[in-house]
């Protein structure tokens, strides 16, 4: 008969690590923790303390440390905005970003109730073609790319594709030809994306100011432009902009806009600095100097009220499309999520040729020393963008900070208690000492995600009426 050790040497891994995880004595409080954060993928583990004193009169108000927590340690979300890394931290930082678009648009959480009234526009900027790409047919069932007359490039590759692909098909957003696909436009339009968005706001004022017929100098005096965006990755890897544009008056969202300022003069300025919006790239020999610009391709609506229920660009259905995008990156496009550290890397990643070439270019350019301001090896998995997924202006809205504030008062229960007094004094001491979990802790944090999504699923469908009586 086999004792306790035998029988243990006979389980996998996962299951020896499993029978230590059940005898531990703080199991059942571990277990509240990480039904705290979600069942979080990968928490951060903290030990410390915060202690709050009256100064005045010496009293202990409020007082908590690890020293009792299982292993004297308290786990923290992770905070991944990615959902291919952790989908509860990226379900709470999306539901964060609706919030955050949302308030914009309709008012609240510190933004005035009256910017429903000043003009607001949904636009999409992308990137320009840097060569011919396979596509989707669409709703129309149209062709790929038809033949035209001329039937193959230089290279002896075809010039057109009479396939109609679907809309998961991996040929979408391959090269017709790669030898004729501009690699090194495309790492170079990613590296300078973020300085084209800044070009593009100071241009969109300047055309703003001279549609009014005042002088740029004097448009703040008249009215001040908010915005947020997102960046999103296409098919053939390129990323393009969705961003919310409002147009506020002279002291921001609290002032109406001046009576010129309508949707159809910021349409006109929006679409004039697309056209005029350029930044120049740092000269090398091996790639010249490149004159950046956005695509030919830009879409420009207003936003309505969400009592227009026949129009598709509503104040809530532009924040869930920006939610929906923030916890996306380019592994959602085929990338990969990681870093990359060196060439050899490249080669097996689990991407397709098209990206494969592009990353082996942007490792290629980012060896140069007169692009090295670029940095084009650092984000070599991003496929040498280097931005951030979203941005906004300081007026548009509230912050992730004071949402995330707001929630933790609301869970802790700090909300409900008494307001401390001007004396009051809070110390806090606290150290990392680890992160993640073992093989059994992550099958039950999944266990304990997935259980809390399929409540979400069930408490969502019965507000849409969709479950019958007593199921």
């Amino acid at each position: 008969m086999l004792n306790e050790a035998e029988r243990l040497r006979l389980l996998s891994p996962t299951e020896r690590d499993l029978h230590r995880l059940l005898h531990e004595p703080g199991f059942p409080r571990w277990l509240e923790q990480i039904k705290a954060i979600g069942g979080c993928a990968h928490p951060i583990y903290l030990t410390g303390r915060t202690t709050t004193c009256d100064t005045a009169t010496g009293n202990l108000l409020r007082h908590y440390d690890t020293t009792a927590e299982p292993g004297g340690r308290m786990p923290v979300r992770c905070r991944n905005r990615r959902e291919t890394r952790c989908a509860p931290c990226s379900y709470l930082h999306a539901g964060d970003t609706f919030h955050l678009v949302r308030s914009g648009l309709l008012g609240g959480k510190g933004t005035p109730d009256r910017v429903q009234l000043h003009p607001r526009l949904f636009v999409t900027l992308t990137a320009p073609s840097f060569g011919p790409v396979h596509r989707a047919s669409g709703s129309d069932g149209g062709y790929c790319r038809p033949r035209r007359q001329r039937t193959t490039c230089e290279h002896g590759r075809p010039v057109g594709c009479g396939l109609q692909h679907t809309d998961t098909d991996p040929a979408i957003g391959q090269p017709l030809c790669a030898d004729c696909y501009d690699y090194p436009g495309h790492a170079l339009w990613h590296a300078s994306a973020g300085r084209l968005w800044n070009r593009y706001c100071h241009t969109l004022r300047r055309h703003l100011a001279s549609a009014a017929g005042i002088t740029q100098t004097r448009l703040r005096e008249h009215a001040t432009l908010s915005f947020t965006k997102v960046a999103e990755y296409q098919k053939r890897g390129a990323v393009h902009f969705h961003a919310v544009i409002r147009l506020d008056g002279p002291d921001g969202p609290a002032s109406p806009p001046p009576l010129w300022a309508t949707a159809e003069l910021l349409t006109q300025a929006v679409q004039s600095a697309a056209a005029s919006a350029h930044v120049r790239t740092p000269y090398s020999p091996a790639t010249g100097e490149r004159l950046l610009g956005w695509g030919e391709q830009l879409d420009v609506h207003p936003i309505r009220s969400d009592a227009f229920t026949e129009s598709a660009v509503t104040d809530s259905a532009v924040a869930a499309y920006v939610a929906k995008y923030v916890s996306k990156s380019v592994g959602d496009a085929g990338g990969v999520d990681y870093r990359i550290t060196e060439y050899a890397s490249i080669r097996h990643a689990p991407v397709n040729a098209h990206l494969r070439a592009l990353m082996a270019t942007c490792w290629r350019l980012g060896g140069l020393r007169e692009l090295d301001t670029l940095n084009l090896r650092a984000w070599t998995h991003t496929l040498g963008y280097r931005g951030h997924v979203l941005t906004k202006s300081r007026r548009y809205s509230t912050t992730y900070g004071a949402l995330r504030t707001a929630r933790a008062d609301h869970q802790s229960g700090a909300t409900g208690l008494p307001e401390l007094p001007a004396s009051a004094v809070t110390e806090s001491v606290w150290r990392y000492v680890g992160s993640g979990h073992t093989l059994a802790e992550a099958d039950f944090a999944l266990g304990i995600a997935e259980d809390l999504a399929f409540s979400r699923e069930i408490r969502r469908e019965l507000r849409r009426g969709g479950w019958e009586d007593g199921v």
